[in-house]
């Protein structure tokens, strides 16, 4: 259990206009190759864990996003920080059937 539940949506801004799709694919491969528990949805990701750790990977998505050709990125960030715990199940247990 970390203490941090860290929301994302990263917007890069493509060279010519081209679709943005593999560039946040390659993002969530980061996310992915950290190890973090995380989940994808419609309009962005949840990452649990250590909010420092959590940070580093936003960092490293936004540096590769530029590798990959960005001018720019966005990343839109929710945070919640509870230093005693928190699990994404602890917010969206009772949702699920």
């Amino acid at each position: 259990m970390g203490n941090a539940l860290v929301s994302i949506q990263i917007i890069p801004k493509t060279k010519n206009g081209e679709d943005v799709i593999p560039y946040v694919d390659e993002a969530i491969a980061i996310i992915e190759k950290s190890g973090i528990r995380y989940e994808v949805h419609p309009l962005e990701t949840t990452m649990e864990g250590n909010l420092s750790q959590l940070f580093k990977v936003i960092e490293q998505m936004n540096e590769r996003m530029i590798e990959m050709g960005s001018k720019n990125v966005i990343s839109q960030i929710k945070v919640l920080y509870q230093p005693d715990g928190i699990e994404m199940n602890d917010l969206t247990e009772k949702y699920k059937g």
